[in-house]
């Protein structure tokens, strides 16, 4: 993935992003564009004539320009490729522009202004439907994405899947090991019609191995039975497919996506 879209925001996730852009960059020759959004939509309950809002504004602007002289010092040590660019208006909005012609857009778990949120992301879930580029979401106890590491993909056959296994192809070209994980479930039937054999066979097609993995859905939640098979695996990151209506209404799964994304415990794949 040689051109990567990061978010720039202030929140507790930015270093573990910035990480695994640069490893992520070192790995392919990629180059980084750091995206940082700032908007002055201000709402003060009762401020008619816009003076909270004006008062805001500076400090506002401050704390930007703080940051990115912050992360532009910690990158010109670095050997990485990369470039600023600064727009006012909402974040997500920005990236979901800016997205067609990047290969992957790096993003928090959280929506900005709302670290500690029990929900999803928001702005993640509306990239993953709307963008046409794979988004990955990073906690914020990444420490570094080692791109060589297992990695799992949740399959459950869906064309939500396919896309996301397919926009993954360049990671997963670097990872030793790939793993299609199928949670089965005899009482349930299948909604979709891509086996995967027919995944494992895609993959074979662009010189990946991939082992099938097929996991009995138990009495745990399947977002659960995913992240320990992940875990006993060694994986470093998790591939899923996204579909539903805007606001992560409805997920892949079921809803698994969405509880995956409400603590994810690597970072997490996601194309629609």
């Amino acid at each position: 993935m040689k051109t990567i879209l990061l978010h720039i925001d202030s929140d507790h996730c930015m270093e573990a992003r910035l990480q695994v852009a640069m490893d992520i960059a070192r790995a392919t020759g990629g180059h980084i564009t750091c995206l940082q959004a700032v908007s002055y939509d201000v709402f003060a309950p009762g401020d008619f004539y816009g003076s909270a809002m004006a008062a805001a504004i500076p400090h506002i602007r401050e704390a930007a320009e703080k940051l990115r002289a912050k992360i532009e010092a910690d990158l010109a040590n670095e050997d990485v490729s990369w470039e600023w660019r600064f727009f006012h208006g909402i974040a997500e909005h920005r990236l979901l522009e800016q997205s067609a012609l990047h290969d992957i857009i790096i993003v928090g778990p959280h929506d900005v202004g709302e670290e500690g949120a029990l929900g999803p992301s928001a702005m993640a879930g509306e990239l993953a439907l709307k963008a046409p580029t794979p988004v990955l979401v990073v906690p914020g106890d990444t420490k570094r994405l080692d791109v060589s590491a297992p990695v799992l993909i949740a399959w459950n056959g869906s064309s939500e899947v396919c896309v996301a296994l397919r926009a993954a192809v360049p990671l997963l070209a670097l990872s030793s090991q790939v793993y299609l994980a199928c949670v089965t479930d005899n009482e349930e039937k299948t909604r979709f019609d891509f086996s995967a054999s027919e995944g494992a066979r895609y993959l074979s097609g662009h010189g990946i191995a991939a082992e099938i993995s097929e996991i009995p859905r138990g009495e745990a939640k399947v977002a659960d039975t995913l992240f320990s098979a992940a875990q006993l695996h060694d994986c470093g990151m998790m591939v899923m497919g996204a579909y539903g209506h805007s606001r992560l209404a409805e997920m892949l799964l079921g809803g698994v996506t969405r509880r995956i994304l409400s603590d994810p415990q690597m970072p997490i794949l996601l194309a629609h």
